[in-house]
């Protein structure tokens, strides 16, 4: 026969029902958390095979390749390489590689100052933060990638050396449109391998890495900036002793 329940029956009900629904969250809260920081992780586990192995592919490669840009790239040793392609990178990219330890602050307080001046904005991003958006992360901006990127870039600095963040650098770094790495972009726009290269060549494509899709060494803006660089490969050649020497 049924009976309604009492209310002293209902209130246990809904202090179980209750405890069991704070409980259950808890559990879904800690492991939402261990996912979270597995992802967190994982990047810094990749760091230490990359060590010593090279990328089989980089986000920003799948991506480009799904669009139908392809993907093409050959991976080279630092050891094998002319010092004018380092020291046009340095030159184009981040003078003060070997002094700083992932971030350049002084780098980044001149664009501020800039900016508050009226000029535009202007990147400071250094080749260790290229580095690890390159590796990990997807293109284009937001806080979240912002964020990201700004935190694996000390473990970048940390677990490799200053030669092999170059040398990862010089072999994913996009150089045009489906061409990754410096040996891909020799090839392509001189018909050579990187080793070959000269000064002037190899700081034309350094010209393009700001904008390898839409520029062209030898071309507009790219072909302007190969002097400007050319002097500036002498002028740093003594602070990049860490990739040249």
């Amino acid at each position: 026969m049924y009976r309604e329940p009492t209310p002293e029956r209902q209130c246990a009900a809904t202090r179980f029902f209750a405890r069991w629904t704070r409980v259950g969250l808890l559990r879904l809260m800690r492991r939402l958390a261990l996912v979270l920081a597995a992802l967190l992780l994982l990047p810094v586990a990749v760091t230490v095979l990359y060590g010593f192995m090279p990328p089989p592919a980089t986000p920003l490669m799948l991506i480009r390749a799904i669009g139908g840009d392809g993907a093409e790239r050959k991976w080279v040793a630092l050891d094998t390489l002319p010092a004018v392609i380092p020291l046009a990178v340095l030159a184009a990219e981040d003078n003060r590689f070997c002094d700083h330890h992932g971030f350049d602050w002084a780098a980044m307080r001149d664009a501020i100052d800039e900016a508050i001046a009226g000029d535009r904005l202007r990147g400071a991003s250094t080749i260790s933060m290229q580095l690890s958006r390159n590796l990990f992360l997807w293109p284009g901006g937001g806080w979240l990638r912002k964020g990201l990127e700004a935190l694996w870039t000390p473990a970048i600095e940390l677990l490799l050396s200053k030669r092999r963040i170059f040398e990862l650098y010089l072999n994913v770094v996009e150089t045009g449109r489906g061409t990754f790495g410096v040996e891909a972009a020799s090839r392509r726009y001189y018909g050579k391998g990187a080793a070959a290269l000269t000064a002037s060549q190899a700081a034309g494509i350094a010209a393009i890495l700001p904008n390898p899709r839409g520029w062209s060494p030898g071309r507009g803006y790219a072909a302007e900036r190969v002097p400007v660089l050319l002097r500036r490969m002498r002028d740093i050649a003594p602070l990049a002793i860490c990739v040249t020497g």
